[in-house]
């Protein structure tokens, strides 16, 4: 394993992160609350969004590979790409990434989150909930659509040109196939929860919402915030222990 910087690794994580959450939060903003240029559009257009938030925070975030996710971060650990001070150094990051895109995104749509009369609107651009509240089944599909999104990074990261460690040598493109990914589990999987599938993603931007100054915010559903965060780093565990049989199987 290669000689890191800890304080650029944290650092790459950290931007890449937060540019992830603004863009994210920033299109569920847009399509929820109600005097929003894109109130309405729907859910579909907060997959396309959330997928090209991926797209952008991969890009920005090569030095420490563009990790962004601590259900990635546990499955690359498990499978000895990454050692354990990097994981928690990269742990740390996204969630302090996090919460600052979600600030970042709360000052963008500020007047429109004061504005907006649904408390269930306001924390629906922070933080993941689910559909049906049965937190057994909740847990199960977080689960199931993080395995996905690891398993899934795995055979990108063993497809095409081995040497370049990116799907088919294509260089700074290999974030596309991660962020089609991103859509198309969010289009296929995303109805019951909502789809947190990265820890970091739902509870940092929560913090953000328990104390940021929105009027009228009402419950950050901490009863709730458990599910978005054990979910996903059990799927990504799952992935990582699954991965090197199951594709090798497919090869």
């Amino acid at each position: 394993m290669q000689d890191v910087n800890l304080g650029l690794y944290f650092l790459s994580e950290l931007v890449g992160t937060a540019m992830l959450i603004l863009l994210g939060a920033g299109v569920v903003a847009n399509a929820i609350l109600v005097k929003a240029k894109g109130f309405g559009t729907g859910f579909l257009m907060i997959n396309w969004g959330w997928g090209l938030a991926v797209f952008a925070g991969v890009l920005v975030s090569a030095y420490s590979g563009a990790i962004l996710n601590p259900a990635v971060g546990i499955g690359l650990l498990i499978r000895g790409t990454i050692d354990f001070p990097m994981f928690l150094v990269a742990t740390a990051a996204e969630l302090v990434g996090a919460i600052l895109g979600a600030v970042l995104a709360w000052a963008a749509y500020k007047q429109h989150l004061d504005e907006e009369e649904d408390p269930g609107a306001k924390l629906g651009v922070f933080s993941t909930g689910p559909a049906i509240r049965s937190y057994g089944w909740n847990l199960v599909t977080e689960i199931i659509g993080t395995f996905v999104l690891v398993f899934v990074i795995f055979a990108f990261a063993d497809y095409g040109d081995v040497e370049v460690g990116v799907p088919g040598g294509l260089g700074p493109l290999a974030a596309l196939p991660v962020a089609l990914l991103v859509v198309g589990i969010g289009a296929s999987l995303g109805g019951p929860t909502g789809y947190a599938i990265n820890p970091a993603r739902d509870l940092g931007p929560r913090i953000a919402h328990a104390i940021l100054p929105i009027k009228g915010k009402g419950s950050s559903d901490w009863s709730y915030a458990w599910v978005p965060v054990v979910g996903p780093l059990i799927g990504g565990a799952l992935a990582a222990l699954a991965a090197p049989v199951l594709l090798s199987l497919a090869s």
